[in-house]
């Protein structure tokens, strides 16, 4: 089953009646953010799809075991967006798979009117995974680095 973009989610919303809410709900609830448990589910599916271990992503992204597993239980809520792109980073996400994560969780999707964001953006689309790498891009246009300095 192929993932129903938001625009395709508008579009049959155009003509929906408010009496035909229930069965829209029904139809698209895969596609649908159900707050805190989306976020975790998802990072969850991608990043397991990937072969990649929780434990990984969160030492990739400079943060302990037990913080990180808050931030993405959403137990704790965190405001850093650079967090969450770098736990993205380090599950190797594609641009959408960052994009959809990021929204999950509230925040602003990467934006390629943001010097910065574009940044990441070519960086994410040159499957560059690299923390360090990343960095380097971010510093060498004259913008602060994702990761965090110990």
């Amino acid at each position: 089953m192929q993932e129903k973009s938001t625009d395709e989610l508008d579009e049959i919303l155009k003509g929906a009646r408010p009496d035909q809410l229930d069965s829209y709900y029904a139809d698209n609830k895969e596609y649908l953010a159900e707050g805190k448990k989306a976020f975790y589910y998802y990072m969850k599916d991608v990043i397991e799809a990937k072969n990649i271990m929780l434990k990984d992503i969160y030492s990739f992204a400079g943060v302990t075991e037990s913080w990180g597993g808050k931030i993405i239980t959403m137990e704790r809520h965190t405001k850093n967006r650079d967090l969450i792109i770098r736990f993205c980073v380090a599950g190797h996400f594609t641009l959408e798979e960052i994009n959809r994560a990021l929204k999950l969780y509230g925040m602003n999707p990467l934006y390629s009117k943001d010097k910065r964001d574009a940044c990441i953006i070519v960086a994410v689309n040159n499957r560059k995974y690299n923390l360090a790498e990343i960095d380097e891009i971010l510093e060498k246009q004259g913008f602060g680095k994702l990761s965090v300095d110990e």
